[in-house]
């Protein structure tokens, strides 16, 4: 089973910037379309982007144009840079492989303060 864990999460003003970053166990990661989803306060989890395994990308309209997703096969990781942040971008992130999830990982939590 493929083990994920996300961290770079935090605390940051509306219009800052924070990096965040997935790791993945197993040698499979390189195979898969792999994905960022959110999940706020009393919301549905929701896809924000997702990127293949040769680099094609796919942004939900919300982020598109402030986050990049990228990866980096070698080292089983993905990241999700985000610029621009505004408040309703606070939630728990959380990357899995698309579309048949592995198990979640516990998420980094996103406060975007206005």
């Amino acid at each position: 089973q493929v083990r994920l864990v996300e961290s770079g999460g935090g605390l940051v003003q509306a219009g800052g910037s924070l990096r965040l970053s997935c790791a993945a166990s197993g040698s499979i990661f390189s195979i898969n379309v792999m994905a960022w989803h959110r999940q706020a306060p009393g919301k549905q989890r929701e896809l924000v982007a997702h990127i293949s395994s040769g680099g094609a990308t796919y942004y939900s309209d919300s982020v598109k144009g402030r986050f990049t997703i990228a990866r980096d096969n070698a080292k089983n990781t993905v990241s999700l840079q985000m610029n621009s942040l505004k408040p309703e971008d606070t939630a728990v992130y959380y990357c899995n492989r698309v579309p048949i999830p592995w198990a979640w990982g516990q998420g980094t939590q996103v406060t975007v303060s206005s």
